[in-house]
């Protein structure tokens, strides 16, 4: 008999707890259309999602500037990819080939200097 009483209890209990959660998300929801900030939160997420480096965050992690010759970007990317290679880093080795692939398509787009391979 008190099994069943404490099983109810948790199901009544988990039950408005859900329904608690679901409101306060719906309120957060509405809070940020009224600022604006729902936009910009669901760009955010579909760009992690889709897990695209943009070309700031490229540009960061390789330390280059928009002038920038594309065989200086080569340089700087061997530099830091061998760097990254004897330490040990497996991450920082992947982040800065994806800076490096993300920057391939931005200057193989605008044509400029020797196109990369």
């Amino acid at each position: 008999m008190a099994a069943k009483i404490l099983a109810n209890l948790i199901v009544m209990g988990s039950g408005m707890l859900a329904r608690a959660v679901v409101q306060a998300y719906r309120q957060a929801l509405a809070n940020a259309a009224k600022s604006g900030v729902t936009h910009e939160t669901l760009q955010n997420a579909a760009r992690r999602a889709g897990k695209v480096m943009t070309e700031q965050e490229a540009r960061q992690i390789l330390g280059v500037s928009e002038e920038t010759a594309w065989e200086e970007i080569v340089k700087k990317y061997d530099v830091l990819f061998e760097k990254n290679a004897k330490n040990g880093s497996f991450y920082l080795q992947s982040k800065v080939h994806r800076a490096k692939e993300c920057l391939e398509t931005v200057y193989s787009g605008k044509g400029e200097g020797t196109a990369p391979s």
